[in-house]
């Protein structure tokens, strides 16, 4: 391949408007206003733009997640300006999201990638989990209408409840849902599984997103 058909080849999709996937790694977001993204997660921009970071996970627009156990913030930072903005983290596949209005998704803050100004957003820290891990899981809970990109190592499998689940590779469950957590101690006579903490989804509605990586956020804490 020469350099003028590698360049071209690899030049960006700069056509559409909304969240568009360059690749399944790399995400592009066409900007003209504000967009809350990852921090760290920005790669290259064109045009003019201003990165403001926020820290906390308390209230309005000044962050985003605790992860979880550690209880290390995992922060957000605020994009406004015109251009293209390019984001990507670690090499995780990205999955594009469309909300409508009153539509909701309930994500693993560390999979969240970025969401839309228009799109509200709450944390929620699955308190039950607390007494088998310290920290217990946070997660967002993100409200349409707009686009919502997460990330996920590998290709995400999407289930129908009723399913159990580990925590490591739970990313993200419609917000009907309200999972609980169980100890499995059946797992655990003689040698130690690793699969002692499951997560349990009940009803026949809503889904449940996994992907086919542990995280180690919480079960091997």
């Amino acid at each position: 391949m020469d350099l003028q058909e590698f360049t071209e080849s690899n030049a960006p999709d700069d056509g559409g408007d909304g969240f568009q996937k360059e690749n399944n790694r790399l995400l592009d977001i066409p900007l003209d206003g504000t967009v809350m993204v990852k921090a760290g997660s920005m790669v290259a921009y064109t045009g003019d733009m201003t990165f403001t970071g926020k820290s906390s996970a308390e209230g309005g627009l000044t962050g985003i997640v605790k992860e979880a156990v550690s209880g290390e913030g995992t922060p957000i930072m605020e994009a406004e300006g015109h251009g293209h903005l390019y984001i990507a983290e670690q090499s995780k596949k990205v999955q594009v999201l469309s909300l409508d209005e009153g539509e909701s998704i309930s994500v693993n803050g560390n999979d969240v990638l970025a969401f839309e100004s228009s799109v509200e957003y709450e944390i929620n820290t699955v308190s039950s989990i607390s007494g088998m891990a310290a920290g217990g899981l946070t997660n967002v809970y993100l409200s349409g209408p707009g686009e919502v990109a997460i990330s996920t190592h590998g290709d995400p499998l999407v289930i129908t409840p009723p399913v159990y689940t580990d925590p490591d590779a739970t990313v993200a469950w419609s917000a009907n849902l309200s999972p609980s957590f169980e100890m499995n101690k059946k797992l655990e006579i003689g040698q130690t599984s690793g699969e002692s903490i499951q997560m349990e989804f009940t009803g026949s509605e809503g889904f449940v997103v996994v992907q086919p990586n542990e995280e180690g956020s919480v079960t091997q804490a």
